[in-house]
């Protein structure tokens, strides 16, 4: 296996599983493969306890080692750019910033971490609430840790005490040797005390075992006091600290569980650490010893309680069951033709037991390039999916039902609140008349957007349903299938990629310039009918020529940008032949959202060493979003929609390729989910349109904060800090042939940013303002430039002279001319 790996399908996920051969513990020769069979056989009775528990991960990637030679380990807490889209993640705020964690809340995630080497997951005492909310611990836990000279041994008696207490505090503690040095003992807890508070009483919990038993036990921390005594580490109650997971493997030289156990056993003289293949035989024959500590948390809602509190069963045909929903595993579909005050379809999916339910107004999208409003409502019954009839007057959803289609799908990806995909396989007869992948993204509240997806896999239609079956899931080795390596999988930057040798012919095809934007508000568009609407990309424009296997990259002002992006060559592997396409290039943020100040990092770079180091540490994306060219024949005449339907033909986006989907709707719902997503605002676009190389009113830009692309002409010397140095830099725009002073701006900048301007600004100074109305008090210590550089600000409003109203600065446009600057608004 090592080199290649197999595909696998995991709980209707597909994971790339490599190096199954690989021994992860040299000292008893234990392989990956063992590793994932483990994590498959263990999962039933370890999931309960991490489940919606934010897991910090310890990874040995290439195994722990000997002790001669222990293997590398990296602690890892927020999650990297490998992380598959399906994986189930939030957000944790620390002091340097948001990080992203994933939730073990299922056997394809648990999975995934053995296939990076996660042999130990850690997780706090606390989970996360259905909207990410952080909730009381339901859980106290004491790390009871040997100091030197003193063993496991010591640490049951410890615990025995311990256990005294918390019995008389109305807890039932439960065991579990941690796999390393000592025990942990957990008692479950009812949620009503916040970390603080729990941590409190651990600590005194804590010093009151170390008052009566001084001789054994320590409360404090520090090294120098625990030699022959156990250490009773009540910290790890606090919010911020985790405790390895029950049932985690751990990564010493043998390949030892934190192990869950019983007093009985505590009390035996040969107790001991126990190995992952006694844990798998000790839960085959005896359960989970801690299975009360999670009980009362997996109580699951009635999630079908508001389908029937709005409906009454001797008024209505529907079915209105009694009892919860079932535990279900199914994966079938309908869609109902449902005629109530107006016409819409109801989209269901069956998930746990219940159909999850949206009301589509428009019905499936008949092209990829179009997306329809998906209203999510309340879950219904899985006898709703037969449900055909009429449902009386005065009745919620009153109208007749009718079933378009119905079948089974296949599930690629289901986030929580966040993003669905399946592919739908419809009756013979049914609507749809051909399997159909659609994705479900979640914009705001209730709603969502329904997106047709292009098919991207041969053999993608197979009906099989093994893969679904629970013997299936409980293997790490399902149906396997073949496919491209993912953009998990796709992490390296290309050393030699994208610097390929042209041919005369593609040197000389570089001949179109982009079309561009008119700067507008919402009033300019009159009829949300005639417009599609696109996210707004707070990157670089870019026009990418993909021809014999390679691609060159050229900025609006026609600069070769291929090798300033060595990481996009990727792209000539997405496109079927060749083209010429439009799109964006962005850097993402730790929330996954364009920032432009990170995009800053990647330009101006000229040496190969800088490039590379740079694409490790900022790597980009490229939006696609047009297409001027297909196999030689220009599409340039044709309307936006016959281009959008070209280019979603011949473009495969994946990896930091990328097709952003095109809204349809209205454009009020289009700007609150550019604003739901923190992006820049909304293109709107003419259906009809054609694509010209220069401004045009048929695509207009709307933003949500006002932006200008500023010419620069001059610089103040700073003051304090900044003696010496640029202070703020003096802004212009083109107007009737000179440029105008439009203001000066002092804020926004790093102090590299400082640094490297007094260098730039070195070679381009001249005597005289290159600009009409500069001010006196502005012009008085000037240092003038010759107008040959572009930047950007960010700024509140034009003020009634013309003039920019508390600009930021955002950064350098090299990918633009100063002939290209316009007043924007």
């Amino acid at each position: 296996m090592a080199g290649k790996g197999e595909y696998v399908t995991v709980e209707g996920h597909r994971l790339k599983l490599t190096s199954l051969d690989r021994v992860m513990y040299p000292e008893t020769g234990t392989t990956k493969a063992e590793v994932l069979d483990y994590l498959a056989r263990i999962a039933p009775v370890m999931l309960p306890h991490v489940r919606d528990r934010p897991a910090t991960r310890k990874r040995w990637v290439h195994g722990v080692g000997t002790p001669d030679a222990p293997g590398q380990v990296f602690f890892q807490k927020n999650l990297d750019e490998g992380t598959p889209a399906w994986v189930t993640r939030r957000e944790i705020q620390h002091s340097d910033g948001p990080k992203s964690y994933p939730l073990v809340n299922n056997l394809a995630t648990l999975t995934w971490l053995g296939q990076i080497g996660a042999l130990e997951i850690h997780v706090p005492q606390w989970r996360f609430g259905p909207k990410g909310a952080q909730r009381n611990p339901d859980r106290l836990v004491l790390d009871l840790d040997p100091g030197e000279g003193v063993g496991l041994a010591e640490c049951a008696e410890v615990a025995r005490l311990a256990r005294t207490i918390l019995t008389g505090m109305g807890l039932d503690p439960m065991p579990v040797t941690s796999g390393s040095k000592g025990i942990h003992l957990y008692a479950a807890l009812d949620g009503k005390q916040s970390s603080d508070e729990v941590s409190a009483v651990a600590h005194e919990l804590a010093r009151a075992l170390e008052a009566d038993h001084p001789d054994l036990i320590v409360s404090d921390m520090k090294k120098t006091l625990r030699t022959g005594k156990v250490l009773v580490d009540w910290s790890q109650n606090n919010g911020n600290k985790t405790t390895i997971a029950p049932y985690s493997l751990r990564g010493r030289m043998r390949p030892t569980v934190a192990a869950p156990r019983t007093w009985r056993e505590l009390a035996s003289k040969n107790l001991r650490h126990l190995e992952f293949h006694e844990v798998l035989q000790r839960v085959a024959e005896k359960g989970d010893p801690l299975a009360d500590l999670s009980a009362g948390h997996l109580q699951k809602p009635d999630r079908l309680a508001k389908y029937r509190g709005m409906r009454d069963a001797a008024r209505t045909p529907e079915p209105v069951p009694s009892h919860p929903a079932p535990t279900s595993n199914g994966r079938s579909f309908v869609i109902q033709e449902h005629h109530a005050r107006r016409l819409h379809y109801d989209f269901r999916l069956e998930n746990d037991g219940v159909l999850v339910s949206w009301a589509v107004p428009k019905g499936i999208p008949t092209t990829p390039n179009r997306n329809n409003l998906a209203v999510q409502t309340e879950d219904h019954p899985l006898e709703y999916g037969e449900f055909e009839g009429t449902i009386p007057a005065g009745e919620y959803g009153a109208g007749e039902v009718t079933i378009w289609d119905s079948g089974t799908y296949d599930l690629e990806k289901w986030r929580e609140n966040e993003e669905v995909i399946v592919i739908l396989h419809g009756r013979p007869d049914g609507g749809l008349a051909e399997p159909v992948r659609v994705a479900l993204i979640h914009t705001n509240d209730t709603n969502w957007l329904l997106h047709r997806m292009k098919d991207q896999r041969e053999g993608h239609w197979s009906r099989s349903s093994k893969a679904h079956t629970p013997a299936a899931r409980s293997s790490t080795a399902p149906t396997r299938e073949i496919q491209d390596a993912s953009a998990a999988e796709r992490t390296e930057v290309p050393e030699t990629r994208g610097r390929r040798t042209w041919s005369p012919e593609f040197r000389e095809s570089a001949k179109y310039t982009a079309m561009l934007a008119t700067q507008g508000t919402e009033a300019a568009v009159h009829d949300d009918a005639d417009w599609a609407f696109e996210m707004k990309w707070d990157g670089i424009r870019a026009l990418a020529y993909v021809s014999g296997g390679g691609i060159r990259l050229i900025s609006r002002n026609g600069n070769d940008l291929t090798d300033t992006y060595p990481d996009l060559a990727e792209l000539a592997d997405r496109v079927r032949g060749d083209a010429v396409l439009d799109g964006e290039i962005v850097a993402l943020n730790g929330r996954g959202r364009p920032d432009f100040g990170r995009l800053q990092e990647r330009m101006n770079l000229a040496r190969p060493g800088d490039v590379q180091k740079a694409a490790r540490k900022t790597p980009v994306q490229f939006m696609v979003f047009d297409v001027l060219e297909v196999d030689g024949a220009p599409v340039v005449t044709r309307s936006y929609e016959e281009r959008r339907d070209r280019l979603a033909g011949i473009l495969t986006p994946a990896g930091r390729i990328h097709l952003p989907p095109a809204f349809e709707g209205n454009l009020e719902a289009a700007m609150q989910s550019s604003r739901e997503l923190a992006l820049e605002g909304v293109m709107a676009k003419q259906r009809d349109s054609q694509y010209v190389g220069r401004r045009s009113r048929a695509w207009i830009k709307i933003k949500h904060h006002l932006t200008q692309e500023v010419i620069i002409a001059g610089w103040r010397p700073g003051q304090g800090r900044r003696s010496g140095g640029v202070g703020s830099l003096l802004l212009a725009v083109p107007e009737d042939g000179r440029l105008r002073y439009v203001g000066r701006v002092g804020t926004g900048f790093r102090e590299r940013d400082l640094d490297e301007m007094q260098a730039r600004f070195a070679r381009i100074g001249r005597k005289t303002s290159p600009m009409t109305d500069v001010p006196a008090l502005d012009a008085r210590d000037a240092h003038w430039l010759t107008p040959r550089f572009v930047g950007e600000v960010e700024f509140t409003e034009w003020t009634s002279v013309g003039r920019l109203r508390q600009p930021t600065w955002r950064g350098w446009r090299p990918d633009k001319n100063p002939t290209d600057v316009v007043k924007e608004g």
